[in-house]
């Protein structure tokens, strides 16, 4: 693996500024290019101070919201309103406090069977993004910004250590039984994350400082740090990560 590039900010708050300075960035360069902004988030709790900040005054007016276009990375089988819904924790922290048009939003239906949402969210990506071919002057198929988290496990979206959905190739979306949580989860697979023009993970805390040591430094293992199976194909991939998380480096 080729050395990773680190960005280490002092706290879990300048962290979250950063990022979304750098969405607010891409998604200007994007829409001033193509008119359009794509972006897959992250679950979890660490993204959500930076999906706080993009809703507040000085930064939400800096986003062309109706050129964006948001997906999600990975989704617990739940209904949008339940507590776990990653859609509901990003809709109550930043897409209802910003104006961005509700077809705009692309959740995975976490309220239908595990295969039939993993099979619609499929089909809806594949509707959004042109087919791939070989005329260079339609869009490949890819977000222009991916965000992702890093699990104490070594996961990121629901790709969980020793799961099939690690080394997908094809599909671009998998449901997911993950034994030791009891539950379902619908996720994006290596074979679409790694489209990304940008990808960026976000970690934060002590608690991540070992396995983010291991996934950045160690042996390539993909099957036990599913993290290190994210390698853009034709993208940059970036760690923003605080002082504490990093504390093993």
């Amino acid at each position: 693996m080729s050395r990773p590039d680190v960005q280490i900010f002092a706290d879990a708050d300048q962290l979250a500024r950063a990022v979304a300075e750098l969405f607010i960035r891409l998604a200007g360069e994007c829409v001033a290019m193509r008119e359009v902004f794509s972006v897959a988030l992250s679950g979890g709790s660490t993204p959500l101070a930076a999906y706080a900040l993009l809703a507040q005054e000085g930064y939400r007016e800096r986003v062309d919201w109706a050129r964006v276009h948001v997906f999600w990375g990975d989704e617990r089988c739940v209904p949008p309103d339940h507590a776990d819904s990653n859609y509901r924790k990003a809709h109550a922290t930043l897409l209802s406090r910003v104006p961005i048009p509700e077809d705009h939003i692309h959740r995975i239906r976490g309220e239908l069977s595990p295969a039939q949402a993993a099979q619609a969210y499929e089909e809806e990506l594949m509707a959004f993004f042109p087919t791939l071919s070989s005329d260079e002057s339609r869009l490949r198929a890819g977000f222009d910004l991916t965000l992702l988290g890093l699990g104490d496990d070594g996961h990121t979206a629901s790709l969980f250590p020793w799961t099939a959905a690690v080394h997908e190739n094809v599909r671009w979306t998998a449901a997911q039984y993950i034994t030791h949580l009891g539950l379902w989860r619908v996720t994006l697979t290596p074979a679409l994350l790694n489209r990304s023009a940008h990808i960026v993970f976000i970690v934060s805390g002590p608690t991540k400082s070992q396995v983010l040591q291991r996934v950045l430094y160690g042996p390539f293992q993909p099957d036990r740090y599913p993290a290190q199976a994210i390698h853009p194909v034709d993208g940059t991939l970036t760690w923003m990560v605080d002082e504490a998380a990093a504390a093993l480096f």
